[in-house]
């Protein structure tokens, strides 16, 4: 069989930042019709590389040709005149707006030459939709479909102005497994029809599953470009981290002791006035892990936002260390002590403008040793920082480093920093390693599991099954706002699946 063409060369490209090399000298090569990974750890230039390819960076050193021919890509409009498109892990929708108003937003069909021709706009959508298999409705806002079929959306913009190379950055961090299924089968049927893909991810299941070539980034430098077939995950770990990574947990038996948390017969509405969680009861205990699992939209956002004070709690009651905090606000949830590593690291865990030593103050500047008579000591917030920067491999800057300059594994591993060092009695999880590397979850997982063998309960809400059942010690699930079940960590991916689809409900299935 004939080598398939070369569509994209990007020849020894070099980007420099302000103390820090982000890409340092990487070659990368794309052919037509394939799925070429990028893969690395975080803060490895990944998404330095895309950016440049999209226009955003100008790259200090190096080329780029597109279909053999020399290019300058000095913003995203050119890059989108040259035929490349990128869907971000962080979607760049309105959300006001319907489907076919973004995907066409800035190349509108008109008509007599000055008004928008919406009925035109649905239709191309519609169009597209069905030639790449991309189902979604255009008529719909988008704040009001799925995760997964915004993702759609992104793909369709960039199908909608031509791209027939496509970036796909971290494209499954936020889907549930079934939508990571469906994204395959997209994907598979993109390169079919002559689009070539580079595909972005930390997990190495889903690179080995639909990758044809793997190119590993580690540290900003170029570590090898290998044939997917032949790969194993233990492989790619070890070029990612550079020695050899804990793929699976290795943890001791749990010895539960006293109730931490305590929920009990709680109800919450959504901001449409839905009801969302329906009589949920359970306990933390101290020394134990409490996993849960369900797919997403099954009231998990809204009981961490009732536990957390976030949400206004409409019947039940949450009590913290037999303190009743239901009706409290969120600084006294967490001066009761509680810990919160949010869904969404971005609008919940951080202030993107503020520095990493501002983050990681954010809870206790009011009080001692962050401020003394009202007056904030900058040099303690920097000291703290450096200590926690160090401790948590937060990498990409320094303490007054702007939080929104990180990697998002390294974003995570600040909020991380910041409530385990507030020494929590319950650490509610939620989403914890979403977007994290092989190395970075390592790390995550080793400090949860310290947290629960000190003696504190955790809270973890995941959509990744096996994240779940590495973990936890006991398993619940959430269907349509109720706990679908409880299980034992020897519970298989299959009976987790049956019970957060609704089938077989009981109260109890723990052996």
């Amino acid at each position: 069989m004939p080598e398939r063409p070369v569509v994209l060369e990007m020849e020894h490209i070099t980007k420099r930042f302000p103390g820090t090399v982000a890409n340092d000298d990487v070659s990368f090569d794309l052919r037509e019709g394939e799925v070429h990974a990028l893969l690395g750890e975080n803060g490895a230039g990944k998404s330095t590389l895309m950016n440049i390819l999209y226009g955003l960076y100008h790259p200090d050193e190096g080329e780029i040709r597109i279909k053999g021919k020399r290019v300058q890509l000095g913003s995203p409009r050119a890059a989108i005149d040259a035929g490349v498109g990128m869907v971000h892990q962080h979607f760049m929708l309105i959300p006001v707006m319907t489907v076919a108003e973004n995907i066409v937003l800035a190349q509108e069909p008109v008509r007599d030459g000055v008004l928008l021709d919406l009925r035109a706009a649905e239709e191309r959508v519609r169009e597209l939709s069905e030639r790449f298999g991309l189902e979604v409705d255009p008529r719909a806002r988008i704040d009001e479909i799925t995760v997964g079929q915004q993702q759609r959306v992104e793909i369709l913009k960039a199908l909608y102005r031509n791209a027939d190379i496509l970036a796909l950055d971290e494209p499954t961090a936020v889907l549930t497994p079934q939508e990571a299924r469906e994204l395959f089968e997209i994907v598979r049927g993109l390169t079919e029809q002559g689009t070539s893909i580079i595909f972005i991810s930390h997990k190495l299941n889903e690179v080995a599953e639909i990758a044809d070539r793997i190119t590993v980034l580690r540290r900003g430098k170029l570590i090898e470009t290998l044939p997917a077939a032949g790969a194993t995950e233990a492989s790619l770990a070890r070029l990612m981290v550079g020695r050899e990574v804990l793929l699976r947990v290795d943890k001791t038996e749990a010895t539960p002791g006293e109730p931490l948390l305590s929920v009990h017969d709680l109800h919450v509405f959504d901001d449409r006035g839905i009801e969302k969680v329906r009589g949920v009861t359970f306990e933390v205990r101290a020394g134990e892990i409490i996993g849960i699992a369900g797919i997403d939209g099954n009231g998990q956002t809204e009981l961490i936002d009732a536990m957390t004070g976030l949400r206004h709690v409409d019947a039940g009651t949450v009590v913290v260390e037999g303190r009743d905090v239901t009706s409290l606000g969120v600084q006294d949830h967490f001066d009761s002590g509680l810990g919160h590593i949010p869904e969404d690291r971005q609008r919940r865990g951080l202030v993107l403008e503020f520095s990493i030593a501002e983050n990681l103050a954010i809870h206790d500047y009011r009080s001692a040793p962050d401020s003394r008579f009202g007056w904030l000591s900058p040099s303690r917030l920097i000291e703290r920082a450096r200590r926690l920067i160090r401790e948590f491999d937060v990498r990409g800057g320094g303490p007054k480093t702007p939080a929104g300059g990180l990697s998002g594994g390294n974003q995570q591993k600040v909020i991380l920093a910041r409530e385990i060092d507030r020494d929590p009695r319950v650490l509610i999880a939620a989403q914890p390693t979403r977007g994290l590397d092989v190395g970075a979850i390592e790390f995550v997982h080793r400090r949860i599991l310290e947290e629960r063998d000190e003696g504190r309960g955790v809270l973890l809400v995941s959509l990744e099954l096996e994240e779940v059942l590495s973990l936890s010690d006991r398993i619940l699930v959430m269907y349509e706002g109720e706990i679908a079940g409880e299980f034992p960590p020897t519970a298989t991916e299959e009976q987790l699946g049956v019970a957060m689809t609704g089938g077989g409900r009981t109260e109890e299935r723990a052996a």
